[in-house]
């Protein structure tokens, strides 16, 4: 059934006080969110946006919501894009991540940042937010299933990795990351030990480098931020056992 018009026009509303809480994330950043202000942006009292977001808080996983929504259908949409080869799709995938978090610095501080002092997200926002580290995942599980696990030996164009990388001593994942293999089972992604911890150091190490880039850590050092993030994320999927591909 088609929406009333009553409805559509509270989802223009509410679209208009997340687009004005989104400017306020880029100038003021997330801790700094308050309603009243938002709602003097968008020209409504206080207590009319109350009726769309009880509280800061509600806003706020609104927010990570819409944000981890938009940055996985974005990154889901660079990955089928791509085409089969895992080399490929881990660069599309990566270089998706880096293009929205530039575009949306103030977004990617709430999803990445700090946290908000006195606000816990809800278990409402963990599917989106596992969108975009599926999407990263699931690359790695195809290029596992694909060639096999990671082997010892070297790669034909010399660089070590690439495309297979060195295994580590038996057990290397053990209890520091327990709660991964649990985690991906509930998605249906399974990794060996190997592939899973060297798959979580590339995860971290991708939205790292945004970081270090959207937040000014590299100023001295790095004076092209895509080509840097591109020699990581290439080294990256040389650790993981396939050779990037741009």
């Amino acid at each position: 059934m088609a929406p009333t018009a009553r409805e559509l026009a509270r989802q223009t509303v509410r679209a208009d006080i997340l687009a004005a809480a989104r400017t306020r994330l880029t100038d003021e950043g997330p801790a700094a969110l308050s309603l009243r202000a938002v709602a003097r942006d968008v020209g409504m009292v206080s207590s009319a946006v109350y009726r769309y977001f009880p509280s800061r808080d509600d806003l706020l996983t609104a927010l990570l919501i819409v944000d981890y929504d938009e940055l996985g259908a974005a990154v889901e949409a660079a990955d089928a894009a791509a085409g089969p080869l895992p080399g490929a799709r881990w660069v599309a995938a990566c270089r998706a991540i880096r293009a929205w978090s530039v575009a949306h610095p103030g977004d990617f501080a709430l999803l990445f940042g700090s946290p908000v002092p006195g606000y816990a997200a809800p278990r409402e926002t963990v599917a989106p937010a596992a969108r975009t580290t599926l999407a990263l995942v699931r690359v790695v599980a195809d290029a596992v299933a694909s060639d096999g696990p990671v082997t010892s030996s070297p790669g034909a164009d010399g660089r070590p990795g690439s495309p297979t990388a060195p295994t580590a001593a038996p057990g290397a994942a053990g209890p520091a990351v327990a709660d991964a293999p649990a985690t991906l089972r509930s998605f249906g992604v399974t990794l060996p030990d190997e592939v899973l911890v060297r798959t979580l150091m590339a995860w971290s190490t991708v939205f790292g480098t945004i970081s270090f880039e959207l937040f000014g850590h590299f100023v001295g050092s790095v004076s092209d931020g895509a080509a840097y993030f591109d020699q990581v994320i290439a080294r990256l999927a040389d650790d993981l056992g396939f050779a990037a591909a741009f």
